[in-house]
């Protein structure tokens, strides 16, 4: 009888022994396993990179699935005072090295990300329909040409350029009061399209969104400064490595290949 109470205690004792095993195993396999919780990328993008950028975002996505981007286009001008304010961006391209210059200087972003992205060219543009005798950017100081429309320059980069033209070929003082500025590309381009004005200058990509406008002159080379577009990580991101990611697929042959057929020069800089 005493040996039989014996076995029962011990074989209770084993069963204890396995149960609490049995659960100590079951708390670490759960604990161990990776949670990863959903991340959100805000991009803010020069509005030049528009068409490219709404391409981009679901290829992205497609790639990433834990990972959503949130695009906020305006000119670069005003994506850079948001940030300044502390607007929550991840990422910051921008139309002009001017304005990320700004964000650098302020230790805004994250210094060792800075490259330059893409290059752009300016070009002057009338309505496809216009007849007009505009076909170098000297003939807009004819009393014919009523108005044109430029960027606003200390605002939107590509006012920035166009202004920069304008004075290279000595006739802004002449064109001045004809000038109608605008708050982004789009804005002029839709201007032009539409005839409230009778010219306009833009981005070379800018043309590719609107067939009711055609190019009738390059801006010469030298004439302004380099259309170059930097791209950087802004520092109080709170997913510094998500960011970096984006970041790196910018570079990559696919994305390349988006930015070409909307008529971006893309750069290989991977310092």
């Amino acid at each position: 009888m005493k040996k039989n109470r014996i076995l029962a205690f011990v074989s209770m004792a084993m069963l204890c022994c396995f149960l609490i095993i049995s659960c100590s195993q079951t708390i670490d396999t759960s604990s161990s396993e990776p949670t990863t919780s959903p991340v959100n990328l805000t991009v803010s993008a020069a509005a030049s990179l528009k068409d490219a950028m709404q391409e981009i975002k679901p290829i992205y996505e497609q790639k990433n699935s834990n990972t959503s981007l949130t695009l906020n286009l305006a000119s670069s001008g005003s994506l850079r005072q948001q940030i300044e304010q502390g607007a929550p961006v991840d990422l910051f391209i921008s139309a002009s090295p001017f304005h990320m210059n700004i964000l650098q200087e302020k230790g805004l972003i994250v210094e060792e990300t800075r490259r330059d992205l893409l290059k752009n060219q300016m070009v002057l543009i009338v309505a496809q329909e216009n007849t007009s005798s505009v076909n170098i950017f000297q003939d807009l100081i004819k009393d014919t040409v009523k108005n044109i429309s430029i960027g606003k320059p200390e605002s939107v980069p590509a006012g920035k350029y166009g202004k920069e033209v304008l004075t290279s070929l000595g006739i802004y003082e002449a064109v001045e009061p004809k000038i109608v500025f605008a708050k982004n590309v789009h804005q002029i381009v839709n201007y032009v399209a539409t005839g409230n004005v009778d010219a306009g200058i833009v981005y070379q990509t800018d043309t590719n969104t609107s067939n009711k406008v055609k190019i009738v002159a390059n801006a010469p080379e030298k004439s302004h400064t380099p259309v170059v577009y930097p791209i950087a990580i802004i520092k109080d991101s709170k997913n510094i490595e998500a960011a970096e990611q984006l970041e790196e697929f910018m570079f990559t042959p696919e994305v390349k290949a988006v930015f070409e057929k909307y008529g971006f020069i893309t750069l290989n800089n991977n310092s």
